[in-house]
């Protein structure tokens, strides 16, 4: 089967013509994680044959089940994956995956479970397992470089100005320009927590810009070069005497992006969920010049290696 790339733009009248049988499914998930042949996902090793369900078996071999040659061990394509173990159907897992990929300010998990006919645990979980899969480990392997945007913002519930920061949780926009993006949660805004995220995702060589917030100001004086912009003063974008321009507004677009999702389509985040949540925002900011299809089968690709159980989940 041809990888996505080399196929017609795929979308849910595609997916739900084409792949709503689960055999298909299964072939079109196969050549998008081994697209040069199956590969033992316990050992790596690549000389592995299909075993075929005999029809006059009293117990047949389930279907796209493989054995490995070298290690001799049985698997299927979800194995390894955030896919495994799991009772839903490949098709509806693709489908969940394109809808979310395609979702520019996400979607439910309500919403989900409605689309797809399953529960709410079961689209909830389904929508956490792939975020888990396109999540980022850090530090990041390959650290942002060149001129990169610095800027926070809050999000959570409402409230005065004494008790709002009481309720809600620093996100922390990390921005290449012209390139890739990393979202950290912090539990506050300090110079220890700021100087953590910044060595985590942002090469020292790398010139930031920030706005005025101080606590910047020291973290910042290990890196190549430091430029900020004086909010208080309605400065949001400066000419530099070195022909640079400095500014943080292409943060300020990935928080409008994220609050957008946090107020029209989950409503409340918890702490604790935030960070997942954020890391699907910047996976679809990352991804921004693929096609929906494309990043689909990127985000597929994401899933190789990780798991996910319902207790580490909730």
């Amino acid at each position: 089967m041809k990888r996505l790339a080399d196929r017609d733009e795929l979308n849910l009248i595609t997916l739900a013509q084409e792949y709503a049988d689960e055999d298909k499914a299964r072939a079109l998930l196969e050549s998008i994680l081994w697209p040069n042949g199956a590969i033992c996902p316990h050992c790596k090793h690549d000389e592995v044959y299909k075993l075929t369900p005999k029809a006059t078996s009293k117990s047949p071999a389930r279907k796209g089940l493989y054995k490995c040659s070298a290690c001799r061990k049985q698997f299927t394509v979800t194995v390894g994956t955030i896919f495994e173990d799991s009772h839903l159907p490949i098709s509806k897992w693709l489908m969940a995956i394109f809808i979310i990929c395609s979702s520019k300010k996400s979607i439910s998990a309500n919403q989900l479970s409605r689309m797809l006919k399953i529960t709410y645990k079961a689209a909830w979980f389904m929508a956490h397992r792939l975020r888990f899969a396109v999540s980022p480990e850090m530090p990041l392997k390959k650290l942002l470089k060149g001129v990169v945007e610095v800027d926070e913002t809050w999000v959570g519930g409402k409230g005065d100005q004494t008790n709002r920061f009481r309720r809600q949780t620093p996100v922390v926009a990390l921005i290449e320009r012209g390139g890739g993006m990393a979202a950290r949660v912090v539990s506050n805004v300090t110079q220890k927590n700021l100087g953590q995220a910044l060595a985590e995702c942002v090469s020292k060589d790398a010139v930031v810009n920030t706005d005025e917030h101080g606590a910047y100001r020291n973290p910042l004086k290990l890196w190549k070069a430091h430029h900020t912009v004086v909010h208080s003063n309605y400065e949001y974008s400066r000419k530099n005497a070195d022909g640079s321009t400095a500014g943080i507004n292409r943060c300020e677009s990935f928080f409008s992006l994220l609050k957008r999702g946090v107020y029209g389509s989950w409503h409340h985040i918890s702490r604790e969920h935030l960070q997942k949540y954020a890391n699907e925002f910047a996976f679809r900011w990352n991804t921004r010049s693929q096609t929906d299809g494309q990043r689909m089968e990127t985000a597929i690709g994401m899933a190789v290696g990780k798991r996910l159980t319902y207790r580490e989940a909730v």
